[in-house]
């Protein structure tokens, strides 16, 4: 999939008029990160805004103790961006790595003032990601909670079974809030139900 259609796929006819959605794609800019190379580095200021056509992304923050905690994963057609240290422009607690080489594209935090003052379309296509970017942080921490870690895993394998299969099982755990043993057991008894 050249980079052009991946953009045309997320900014649509129906939402977009064509000449709005060849101005937003004409803004974005194509980049590349390697297995590991950082997106974001915790203390920055979060300066883009990134779609992902290809590869795995996940954000992570350290712990009290010193441990890598990951906080999501991103994956293609997903944003990758910390909203927070984006609009209020202010530091990072974040770290966002590239879990394997990646394609993504970029708008940078003037270009998306512009589009998203200037298109209407691109206003509420934002709006309506923030919010479900909202209730999904809101539906995962209350589930980190309320719910058994086994309840949690399945609820992964579900929704999102790219990442289960694509990143290492250490960031899968750190997820969940377990440790990577206590992921083999539950991975173990749910293959012996």
């Amino acid at each position: 999939m050249t980079g052009q259609h991946f953009l045309t796929n997320i900014f649509k006819a129906k939402d977009f008029s064509k000449e709005e959605s060849e101005l937003v794609i004409s803004k974005f800019r194509q980049v590349n990160f390697s297995k590991n190379d950082y997106l974001l580095k915790e203390g920055d200021t979060e300066g883009h805004y990134w779609f992902v056509e290809s590869g795995f992304i996940r954000s992570y923050v350290i712990d009290t103790l010193g441990n890598d905690i990951t906080t999501n994963f991103y994956a293609v057609g997903d944003i990758v961006i910390d909203w927070t240290s984006f609009f209020l422009r202010n530091p990072t607690r974040e770290n966002i790595q590239a879990s394997m080489d990646c394609k993504c594209w970029q708008l940078d935090f003037d270009t998306f003032q512009q589009l998203f003052h200037g298109i209407q379309s691109f206003r509420e296509q934002g709006r309506t990601t923030l919010v479900n970017s909202y209730f999904s942080l809101k539906k995962h921490s209350v589930s980190m909670i309320a719910d058994q870690a086994k309840e949690r895993y399945i609820r992964l394998v579900k929704e999102k079974p790219h990442i289960i299969q694509n990143i290492s099982l250490k960031h899968i755990a750190t997820y969940l809030g377990i440790t990577d043993t206590s992921l083999s057991r539950i991975r173990k008894e749910i293959s012996d139900e």
